[in-house]
């Protein structure tokens, strides 16, 4: 792959006329072949307005130096300083590459997909004699047997609560499998076999691992069948238990499909993607099929633009989609890709395994996507009236908090601790379509020179590290991530050591306002204080006031749960954590071998020598570390 540098384009008239965009893309012809690759369009300060591909750059670069676009890319070239042009051997790498780069620079005049998470998989470990089944997100690195994805962690979680009642397999760890004596909960409640005190053979239970990975796999009917005549046999010799628990077994296999809704007969492997565009708002809707069942669905709103058409935003959606994720074999699309032969071949590439790009217009697949379609279609409705709500909101809070316009970002700060230990800040963060989740922020306080319970000191903390990481990434706030609007859970004496913050820092010139919690710290009575102003409240039954109200409370639960959860790892921490070179694999050794990290500090070197995983180089190190204690 070659990277061409931009070379030097006409010098562009002032002002800004849709003609010096012209002139600057006119200036690479020059410079250009027809080999396949990727172009950008850059702006005055060197932003990325738009990524591209084509299958030659001079020919498709050129047709960006006449007029004659939609409105749209008439704004695109005519704001457009430079460009850049990397080449590749072929069109298939510059589509990979393209979306790639989008991903990573998120252009203003692409289609983006906003949102990137990882899908859970249902994993049957292969590592032990007795497999465990659980939820795995991330690299497949572990062995097994491996199922998904599935839409969501509640359909996962759901799936594995059924198929426990069904097969009765553990998931618990191989530590705690290893250390048991006698049967945990689990095993009480019907949902595990307890393979780990001997309840059940080697051999039974890999039946039922067998049958567990048959039914994941679509063969759902001979397990049942399989199921149904056991309980026959059990109920003919009068084993009335066994066959009680043969019957509930069926049962919750049989509730596992119920849940999974549509279960397609002539669609084994493939992922449904229907999508509706209103008002210049998209929504596509994916399910996962795998093993003719449905494994869940989960809609994604990308960013588009009022003059782009199904083909685009389909296409973008699917490269950007799959370039982290593993394609199936089946893409079934509500609406055809102009680019569907490259977009087989980069998918087909990646997946090792042949991919297929249907759009169909009759059968069980029409069927499916019409479903996934009036699916987007409800869900872009919903979210557009959700929207407009928000709108509503952000108004009547610009409106009561006099500022200048309907803030963009609103940024809400919360501290919590137990009388000054464990104490951790809480910054959530809202906006047009609501919690920004993505963009929240936790602050472990270290000022060692607090005192505890010092909340003053504690937010001005937490406000002096944000304002310093703000100047240092965003200083010219061109990025957005600068708030439009403070909101501080205090009073006058919170708001007034915030705000001796903001001086030192500059940045005065943000809104900034204490949510207090009024008479009687009732909802509804809360008081709002701003530098130099009088307090003032809302009328109780005020839209705004509910709304401050739920941004307050969502910065109180993160808080709240972002201490608790230092608070639980600081009491489960032990002296072993702070030995060098003793990882969790270690430490597990060494605690199950002495039983406790108190017994490991007063071992003999000979002793530590002989924990499994443990070196004579190590052994010497722990008993070293505990001595010098």
């Amino acid at each position: 792959m070659i990277d061409l540098p931009p070379t030097e384009p006409p010098e562009p008239p002032e002002p800004l006329e849709p003609i010096a965009g012209y002139a600057v893309v006119l200036g690479y012809l020059n410079t250009l072949d027809g080999s396949p690759g990727v172009y950008r369009m850059l702006d005055a300060e060197n932003r990325v307005l738009y990524v591209g591909k084509a299958r030659n750059l001079r020919a498709r670069v050129s047709n960006y130096s006449r007029p004659g676009h939609s409105p749209r890319i008439e704004r695109m070239i005519a704001l457009t300083r430079s460009m850049m042009f990397l080449t590749t051997r072929t069109e298939t790498e510059a589509l990979l590459l393209e979306q790639n780069l989008i991903k990573q620079l998120k252009p203003k005049y692409n289609v983006l997909l906003r949102d990137d998470k990882s899908f859970p998989n249902i994993l049957l470990g292969k590592s032990h004699d007795f497999p465990q089944i659980k939820k795995h997100r991330g690299a497949r690195k572990e062995k097994g047997s491996y199922f998904g994805p599935f839409a969501s962690a509640g359909a996962v979680n759901r799936t594995l609560n059924q198929l426990q009642k069904a097969f009765l397999l553990r998931n618990c760890s191989d530590p705690m499998f290893e250390s048991r004596t006698r049967p945990c909960l689990q095993h009480q409640i019907k949902r595990c076999s307890a393979p780990c005190t001997g309840a059940i053979s080697r051999e039974d239970y890999a039946n039922s691992v067998r049958d567990a990975e048959r039914f994941l796999s679509g063969r759902s009917t001979k397990v049942q069948e399989d199921l149904a005549a056991q309980m026959m046999t059990a109920s003919e010799a009068m084993e009335f238990e066994r066959a009680a628990a043969l019957r509930d077994r069926i049962k919750a296999l049989t509730q596992v499909q119920t849940a999974q809704g549509i279960n397609p007969r002539g669609v084994a492997e493939a992922d449904i993607i229907g999508l509706h565009m209103d008002g210049g708002q998209a929504c596509v809707q994916v399910f996962f099929i795998r093993a003719n069942q449905n494994w869940g669905n989960q809609d994604f709103y990308p960013r588009v633009g009022a003059d782009i058409g199904p083909a685009e935003v389909m296409e973008a959606f699917i490269g950007q989609f799959y370039d982290n994720k593993e394609p199936p074999r089946q893409l079934i699309l509500s609406d055809a890709i102009e680019n569907e032969d490259l977009m087989t071949e980069a998918l087909s590439g990646k997946a090792a395994h042949r991919v297929e790009i249907l759009t169909p217009q009759r059968g069980e697949k029409a069927e499916l996507i019409a479903f996934a379609v009036r699916n987007a279609r409800e869900s872009l409705a919903r979210r557009m009236s959700e929207s407009a709500t928000q709108a509503k909101l952000l108004r009547g809070l610009a409106e009561a908090f006099d500022l200048s316009g309907p803030p963009q970002r609103i940024e809400v700060y919360d501290n919590s601790h137990i009388q000054g230990t464990n104490a951790v800040g809480g910054m959530i963060v809202a906006g047009p379509e609501g919690f920004m989740k993505k963009a929240y922020r936790k602050f472990n306080i270290k000022g060692d020179d607090l005192t505890p319970g010092d909340d003053f000191g504690m937010m001005k903390e937490v406000l002096h590290r944000r304002f310093s990481r703000l100047q240092k990434e965003d200083p010219d706030r061109s990025k957005g991530h600068w708030p439009d609007l403070l909101l501080i859970d205090g009073g006058a004496g919170q708001v007034s050591a915030v705000e001796q913050i903001m001086q030192e820092h500059g940045v005065g010139d943000i809104p900034m306002v204490g949510v207090a919690k009024g008479v009687d710290r009732d909802h509804g009575k809360e008081e709002f204080h701003r530098t130099g102003q009088r307090p003032f409240a809302l009328q109780r039954n005020d839209p705004v006031l509910y709304f401050v109200q739920r941004m307050r409370d969502e910065a109180h639960r993160f808080a709240i749960g972002t201490h608790r959860a230092k608070r639980a790892k600081a009491m489960s921490a032990t002296p072993l954590d702070d030995v060098p070179g003793v990882g969790a694999s270690r430490k597990r050794a060494l605690l199950a071998h002495f039983g406790s990290a108190k017994a490991v500090s007063r071992a003999n070197l000979s002793d530590l020598k002989v924990v499994e995983g443990v070196s004579v180089a190590l052994a010497q190190r722990i008993y070293d570390f505990f001595q010098d204690k």
